[in-house]
């Protein structure tokens, strides 16, 4: 039996043991010969043969003992599996220059795969190899829920692992109006539309399906937050009603403001100008009977009168009750009468305190031109320069706005609820109406404004109102 003994020989190379790395994959071995390709291969079938012919040999001579059945067999079978695994072993891969593959060494031999989440060991068992790491499948946990993450997709920000729910979660934009997940546009990108102060961010449709805004800072009503409705059919957000102007009486500490203002700039109005403030209705009937006039669009909000005409005022503030709706307001008529170029200045009811200013800042420029004799200007000149002291005035309100406690129209114990924010949202809304005036795109209005600030600027209030005076433009 020596010739069984060399083929037993010939195939005691050693292994080398190495392991498979997978998503969530058992832990497989595999095993690769450390051997020389053809050379070993050729030392092997040469053994082979060999055995062979020595054994046809010694049989044919009759030297080789006869050995029982049981033997036999046994001697039989282990020829086979010899034999069997001599040749179905294969030998490691061959480049053409002759080299042999090496197997890469496993950088992480069993026993020391560690997880990057808990550091310890792996061991055998279900892995995970993701991220240039391994880690048990209770370790690859989501950042926001910290939850294993068990799904074949996940989100990534930075360095964090998301799942893909948790991820829109946290990094989809949400409806400001509606609180909903802002949809996707047909081309599969998320579309929404922002205002451009605010940076409220909204669903395309709720441009069109009704959702109100706000009268004053122009933000749409959230659907968790109700705003107050207005007799006039107008919504206001509760935090511009928390300044809010309500009736006549109440506006008549912000006129002498102004008229104060005006005066510092040696602009005294010598007659004494009725202050209204009234309802939506009230001031477009007052509009459409004077035979003068630009208005600003969408919705005007103050008027500088000059014709004689009856106009319905609001003598009292309305309280706010079911469903934050304006109740028991009293209004009455005021018959205006013709004693100079200027019969009265109307204001719309119900705006904060700092637009309300700056809209009757604005009129009051209309009403001081027509007493000094101004000619008739171009639409552009007369309203820029009206916003010019509109834009004026709210500069002089930035510290006022901070520590004011005039005109709060809220009730006492609002006041008390909101002590100390009033001065936060003063101070918003101050910057979002001086936004309005300084950002207006009408030609009218906005580049009107434009023109008459860079003049004054330049060459002063003063020499820049003379020049309109006595050519009717702005000075460049």
């Amino acid at each position: 039996m020596d010739w069984i003994k060399k083929i037993f020989k010939g195939c005691t190379h050693k292994f080398s043991e190495g392991h498979s790395c997978g998503h969530y994959a058992e832990d497989p071995q595999f095993y690769s010969p450390s051997g020389t390709g053809d050379v070993w291969q050729e030392h092997e079938n040469e053994e082979i043969d060999r055995a062979v012919a020595l054994s046809l040999l010694e049989e044919s001579q009759g030297e080789r003992k006869v050995l029982d059945d049981e033997s036999q067999l046994e001697d039989d079978e282990q020829l086979a599996r010899a034999m069997q695994e001599s040749l179905n072993f294969e030998p490691p891969p061959q480049y053409e220059n002759g080299n042999t593959y090496q197997p890469i060494p496993v950088p992480f031999p069993m026993g020391f795969r560690i997880c990057a989440g808990c550091y310890t060991e792996i061991g055998h068992g279900r892995f995970l190899n993701c991220l240039n790491a391994f880690w048990h499948p209770e370790c690859f946990r989501c950042y926001a829920c910290n939850l294993p993450i068990s799904d074949y997709e996940f989100s990534m920000s930075g360095n964090y692992r998301f799942h893909k729910a948790c991820y829109k979660e946290r990094y989809h934009p949400k409806c400001d109006v509606c609180n909903h997940f802002i949809p996707t546009n047909p081309a599969g990108l998320i579309e929404y539309r922002a205002h451009p102060f605010w940076v409220q961010k909204y669903c395309p449709s709720h441009e069109h399906d009704g959702t109100p805004r706000c009268c004053s800072c122009e933000r749409m009503e959230p659907q968790d937050t109700g705003y107050v409705a207005l007799n006039d059919g107008r919504k206001l957000c509760l935090e511009c009603l928390d300044s809010a102007i309500m009736d006549t009486k109440e506006c008549q500490h912000l006129y002498r403001d102004i008229q104060e203002f005006y005066e510092g700039l040696d602009m005294k109005v010598e007659q004494q100008v009725p202050l209204l403030l009234v309802e939506r209705q009230a001031l477009n009937e007052a509009r459409e009977g004077e035979k003068n006039g630009h208005y600003h669009m969408p919705e005007t909000r103050g008027l500088c009168l000059s014709e004689e005409q009856t106009v319905s005022t609001i003598q009292r503030r309305p309280r706010f009750g079911t469903g934050n709706r304006a109740m028991d307001m009293i209004t009455e008529p005021y018959k205006l009468s013709r004693r100079c170029e200027v019969t009265a200045i109307l204001i719309l009811y119900g705006l904060p305190r700092l637009l309300t200013g700056s809209i009757l800042a604005h009129e009051m420029m209309h009403a001081w031109m027509r007493l000094q004799g101004f000619r008739t200007l171009s639409q552009d000149v007369e309203e820029g320069i009206c916003q010019v002291l509109a834009h004026m005035w709210l500069l002089t309100q930035l510290d006022s706005a901070s520590t004011s406690n005039v005109a709060s129209t809220s009730s006492s114990a609002s006041r008390r609820s909101k002590k100390g924010k009033r001065p936060q949202i003063e101070r918003k809304l101050w910057k979002f109406f001086k936004h309005q005036i300084e950002s207006d795109t009408s030609p009218v209005y906005g580049d009107g404004f434009r023109a008459g600030h860079q003049a004054v600027y330049k060459y002063g209030l003063r020499r820049t109102l003379e020049h309109i005076r006595m050519t009717g433009r702005f000075p460049y």
